[in-house]
């Protein structure tokens, strides 16, 4: 008999949508008192703010936004609802990019993921996430607290002392990037030491089908989330391993890259997410990410919306002829012309030279005030190419680089 986490993971669609009509208005309402969304919500009626439909003509959060936002005095931009110093943790992820985070139960909601691993009390789980700085060590952390299991702070390398820890301290579970377990198994085969490790938490990296079964041969349950510092959990895997099953407290859209326009279901798109957390209140946040929506409901009785996990990067910038082209500006010429259904720039080389092609899909058979837009908005002349409507691939790709350097 499955176990569930709690029954939210189990509703209706009714009720599902009945607690969205309730908590979104509220998340935005909190938002709007916030420093970081005072311009960009700024007017909104946060109670008419209640379904998918209306969420999505509110304006996309960039990473850049934050960034750019982010000084000493406010190290979280104003987009935090209490200033550092009211949260347990700030971390500092690459960029530099700093986020809060919190010491309450499931901060990060982790233990959801943890619990469809099988993870709980009577564990020991060897957390060799980072613990310095950046926050996926604590995130793990965090969520192992809320199944009730201990912890073996690991951290990274060392791999034959985290061997070592293993096989004394008797682990039974394993959290960390895909690839970085079959080092420390490898190293425990090679000392002779014996393993009690039986199920594994990953995220952070590709688990390919070859490794997963690899860990299938050595008796370990192998399942994989996808988190991020700024949104903790947003999608994870459950013992049926039909795609990843959205968390209950984000609301996760597709939308085509540059834009916040929702693709149509099953097209490939940028994730946006919406967290609920009253803490760090993040509104259509763009990740960055590419994934698709998977029809129906998972076979293990989860019910909320399943998406087919990462698939990508959305942010496909190039360089092309000495100047960047990015997503935003190949939406900005498909909103200028409304017989346009989609384009995509193709960067290729003719012999040492960048050539940009950009392919239209649209009824027309005049490229010449394609050609117009093309030099005023990309900053580029390039080779125009009209194609029927259904024509480009639905596969998230706005911007293709096809050129090879040797």
């Amino acid at each position: 008999m499955t176990s569930y986490y709690d029954d939210l993971e189990t509703r209706s669609a009714d009720a599902r949508a009945a607690g969205l009509a309730s908590s979104l208005p509220q998340q935005i309402a909190h938002a709007q008192g916030l420093p970081g969304y005072a311009a960009a919500l700024d007017g909104i009626d946060a109670s008419a703010v209640c379904d998918l439909a209306s969420l999505a003509t509110l304006p996309v959060l960039r990473k850049s936004a934050l960034t750019s936002a982010q000084s000493g005095d406010a190290p979280f931009g104003g987009y935090a609802a209490k200033p550092a110093h009211g949260f347990a943790h700030v971390f500092q992820s690459p960029g530099p990019i700093y986020e809060p985070g919190g010491g309450g139960h499931d901060w990060w909601r982790l233990g959801r993921f943890l619990h469809a691993c099988g993870i709980g009390q009577g564990d020991i789980v060897q957390n060799c996430f980072g613990y310095h700085l950046t926050p996926a060590g604590m995130i793990f952390e965090n969520g192992a607290r809320a199944v009730g299991a201990s912890v073996l702070p690991a951290g990274t390398g060392q791999t034959e002392l985290q061997a070592r820890a293993a096989h004394d301290v008797a682990v039974t579970a394993y959290a960390g990037t895909p690839d970085y377990l079959k080092l420390i198994v490898e190293k425990a085969e090679a000392l002779g030491l014996s393993l009690k490790i039986a199920k594994a938490a990953v995220s952070g990296g590709a688990l390919f089908p070859s490794l997963r079964g690899w860990y299938a041969d050595r008796g370990i349950a192998c399942r994989q989330c996808y988190a991020t510092a700024d949104l903790g959990m947003i999608a994870y895997e459950s013992p049926a391993m039909e795609g990843m099953i959205v968390d209950e407290q984000v609301i996760v859209e597709i939308v085509t890259p540059g834009t916040g326009d929702p693709v149509a279901p099953g097209e490939v798109g940028e994730v946006v997410v919406t967290t609920l957390n009253p803490d760090y209140p993040l509104i259509r946040f763009a990740t960055g990410d590419l994934s698709a929506v998977l029809p129906g409901e998972s076979s293990c009785g989860r019910t909320n919306l399943r998406i087919k996990g990462w698939m990508g990067r959305a942010d496909q910038t190039a360089k092309i002829k000495g100047m960047f082209v990015r997503p935003e500006q190949v939406a900005a010429l498909v909103a200028r012309h409304a017989e346009i259904d989609r384009a995509r720039v193709i960067a290729s080389r003719d012999g040492e030279m960048d050539v940009m092609t950009v392919r239209i899909e649209t009824a027309s058979d005049d490229p010449a005030p394609y050609a117009a837009s093309i030099a005023e908005l990309l900053k580029l002349k390039g080779i125009v190419e009209l194609v029927k409507p259904g024509a480009l691939p639905r596969d998230g790709v706005v911007i293709e680089d096809t050129r090879v350097y040797d």
